[in-house]
């Protein structure tokens, strides 16, 4: 599969068999054979809701779909131990590989704590911000995970949004700040804070695999999405 094909392509070719999607613009369908690769950075200070209802989400839809998705957790550079915000402590054997993925989901945390671990450590890290904007692979911040990519450059301009406590930053950053709780401006996905994790990785799952599947990976977890996903028209 063309990546860079898979990666303007905006939306699912309507009535897509079996829950499985087909992408337009020519790129292949998602499938076991062809998997939608996910990455999930993982940092200290990173929130523990912000990360993990992606994890369980794509998890699930991947095994409820024979492994149309793929999820990996990936630290910055190298395999570490991670401390999250409220202590958790999540083995991540391996580094970020932007070859390696389709999607990179950059949860927030820490952000009010400017000397402390979380999002702020990213932010002051100007070689990863380097690889973030030259990389193909489509950003995904969820909360404060989104000042990330703004300080890559990756959100001047666009329509995204954020945790409601960072929104007047993101904005003075250039950002046009959409009141919904998930915006997908084409090639950049954000989410609103903490919990709208799972509803940005349950748009994931609609958008490249199936609402079909969405469906039932919903109905499995117990939940109903919240909020408004904002496309760009």
């Amino acid at each position: 599969m063309e990546r860079r094909t898979f990666l303007r392509a905006s939306a699912l070719s309507v009535g897509a068999a079996a829950g499985v999607g087909a992408l337009d613009e020519g790129a292949s369908a998602i499938s076991a054979a062809n998997p939608l690769r996910v990455g999930i950075l993982m940092f200290d200070g990173v929130e523990e809701q912000d990360f993990i209802a992606p994890v369980e989400v794509l998890g699930l839809a991947g095994r409820m779909s024979a492994g149309a998705l793929t999820t990996a957790m990936v630290t910055t550079d190298r395999p570490a131990t991670i401390t999250c915000t409220y202590g958790t402590k999540v083995r991540v054997d391996n580094g970020w590989s932007p070859r390696a993925a389709d999607v990179l989901v950059v949860p927030g945390g820490g952000y009010t704590a400017k000397d402390g671990p979380g999002v702020n450590k990213l932010i002051a890290d100007r070689g990863l911000l380097r690889r973030l904007a030259a990389s193909e692979t489509l950003p995904v911040g969820i909360c404060t995970g989104v000042m990330v990519l703004s300080a890559a450059g990756l959100t001047k301009g666009r329509n995204v949004t954020t945790h409601a406590g960072a929104k007047a930053d993101l904005a003075a950053q250039g950002a046009t700040v959409i009141s919904a709780r998930v915006v997908d401006d084409g090639d950049l996905i954000t989410g609103g804070g903490i919990t709208s994790g799972l509803d940005v990785a349950l748009w994931l799952v609609e958008r490249f695999v199936g609402a079909e599947l969405a469906q039932r990976v919903e109905t499995v977890l117990e939940y109903e999405r919240r909020g408004t996903v904002w496309r760009r028209p």
